[in-house]
């Protein structure tokens, strides 16, 4: 929240001076309180409610949802990112896998995704953690398809091995798609994801191919910090260079004042004409739109 009367004026104006294109409902109460309800009785979390994301309650009417593994608090500080941050993250709930899919049963959903904060404090990076709560979800419904969102499990002494060792983990449990963002162009990394290396998540991609070629992969940027359109197309090409198949491409919305200001709101139809590129590139499933977040319309 702001923290004065002056910051809560100047966040006010920023809200007001959003493009129309950005506003929209996030859905009919009675969507929101039921996942809400089931989630809190559960102390588990999502990402569609830690992260605000505007379109929870039009995923929420289609059987979707995108749980939040591993707690609420990410040992790391992306400057974009609304999670919380913190080098004392919550102590694991040996439960936690369980409730996940039992609140995926009592909601009837028919497409998860799991992401997770990162936790570079965990001997394997949280990895088993994934692969436990897909194996729980099928357990109950074989027929559930679960997508993983996972960081880039780099940490520890021997942090290369270690991260293969642990995307291993998460491949071998057999996901409908695998999902790690590059967030944004290669220049403006540093800035933006804070302890993350564009290279890296690239890498990520690459070895979930290499391991399993079956397993379609995916990668999101979220627009607006500054990027250029030629910078955005030398991504979507290096993607496509190590054979990422999904991409989305949504526009940044600061979080609050102590988040990095957006620099560009870009349009409809810029998004409209990059999505179009990214399919000429040979991407096989493309959301590109202003509200478009790394999980809409992921059961598609």
């Amino acid at each position: 929240m702001p923290s004065s009367s002056a910051d809560l004026a100047r966040w006010r104006a920023e809200i007001r001076s959003l493009p129309s294109w950005l506003r929209r409902s996030i859905g009919t109460a009675s969507e929101l309180s039921t996942v809400q309800q089931v989630v809190k009785q559960r102390q588990i979390h999502t990402i569609c409610e830690e992260g605000r994301c505007p379109n929870r309650g039009e995923c929420y009417s289609q059987k979707t949802a995108s749980f939040l593994l591993m707690g609420p608090i990410c040992t790391r500080s992306c400057g974009f990112c609304q999670v919380d941050k913190g080098h004392a993250p919550m102590p694991l709930d040996p439960l936690e896998a369980q409730k996940v899919a039992e609140a995926v049963a009592i909601l009837g959903l028919n497409y998860v995704v799991l992401t997770a904060v990162a936790r570079d404090d965990l001997d394997d990076g949280g990895a088993s953690v994934f692969a436990l709560t897909i194996a729980a979800i099928r357990a109950i419904d074989p027929r559930t398809q679960v997508e993983v969102l996972t960081p880039d499990f780099w940490s520890g002494r021997d942090a290369h091995q270690q991260q293969q060792e642990r995307i291993a983990t998460v491949v071998a449990a057999k996901p409908a798609c695998y999902n790690h963002n590059v967030e944004t162009v290669a220049r403006l990394q540093d800035r933006v994801r804070r302890g993350a290396k564009y290279r890296r998540s690239l890498d990520v991609l690459a070895h979930v191919k290499a391991l399993d070629p079956t397993i379609p992969t995916k990668s999101g940027l979220m627009l607006g910090h500054g990027e250029t359109e030629a910078e955005i197309i030398a991504t979507l090409q290096d993607l496509r260079a190590i054979d990422c198949d999904r991409l989305t491409l949504g526009q940044y919305m600061r979080p609050s004042l102590e988040h990095l200001p957006v620099v560009k709101y870009w349009t409809p139809t810029e998004f409209d004409r990059l999505g179009a590129i990214a399919t000429e590139l040979g991407f096989s499933h493309v959301r590109s739109a202003p509200l478009v977040r790394s999980s809409y319309h992921a059961g598609e």
